[in-house]
């Protein structure tokens, strides 16, 4: 085992992390000069007692919980595992819940949860692209999830001027403190309560092809180059790292 990853099976370990990221938002928040666009959207459905599925990519979720404010009881679906693990307890710090599970778990306990939450009037975030990517391809889960909660999903995202995009999966959006940020808020996407399985895959590129193009708008407005999304997932990603030591003898 790596001795990173041995590092971060330390529950002790992992709290440190947590409370340095925690403030690292923090400080990247403080320290640029942000632009928001769209934060009467959640504020109205709010005022009309309307809850919502918040939709961000994975790579831009860092910042989130600075767009959100404590707006309203949040719950955050995060993967198990390791890395989800670290995101879960970060974001705690900002009053954000967790939902342990991944959004392409069509029938999952994690499913019911955040229809449960919704359905009682609070909010739920998702990354459709997580917690395996591509990175910034929806999976169909958050659409199955909008339709039987009945509450509309609302997608939002951040960019900043002074940045690195990560050779990750998920193409991470680290932002790094001063210059110009925006936050990016769309309009609601209302999914119908009926929809057969062609139907599901509609509305899963139409939540996809917005979140591509908000993205895409947030990186222009800041002056950089647009993030395009990812062709390999996690695994894919990891397997072909393995394999590229070996091609090179």
């Amino acid at each position: 085992m790596e001795p990173a990853k041995r590092l971060l099976r330390s529950d002790s370990v992992r709290r440190v992390l947590c409370w340095i990221i925690h403030l690292y938002i923090r400080l990247v928040y403080a320290c640029v000069r942000w632009t928001v666009e769209g934060a009467d959207i959640p504020h109205r459905l709010r005022r009309e007692g309307r809850p919502f599925i918040l939709a961000f990519w994975h790579g831009r979720l860092l910042m989130i919980p600075m767009a959100w404010q404590r707006l309203a009881p949040m719950h955050m679906l995060i993967s198990g595992h390791r890395d989800g693990r670290i995101i879960a307890d970060a974001v705690r710090y900002f009053d954000v819940d967790s939902i342990a599970g991944s959004s392409n778990a069509g029938g999952s306990g994690a499913l019911r949860a955040m229809v449960r939450h919704v359905r009682r009037g609070d909010c739920v975030g998702i990354t459709p692209d997580g917690p395996n990517g591509p990175a910034m391809r929806a999976t169909s889960g958050i659409v199955a999830a909008a339709r039987l909660a009945g509450a509309p999903i609302v997608p939002v995202t951040y960019a900043t001027r002074y940045r690195r995009i990560l050779a990750t999966w998920d193409r991470f959006h680290l932002p790094f403190p001063f210059g110009r940020g925006i936050y990016l808020w769309g309009e609601p996407i209302a999914v119908p309560e009926t929809l057969d399985e062609a139907g599901l895959e509609s509305w899963r590129r139409i939540v996809e092809e917005r979140m591509i193009q908000q993205t895409a708008e947030a990186d222009r407005r800041v002056g950089c180059e647009a993030t395009a999304p990812g062709t390999l997932g996690r695994e894919d990603l990891r397997a072909l790292r393995r394999a590229a030591p070996g091609e090179s003898r």
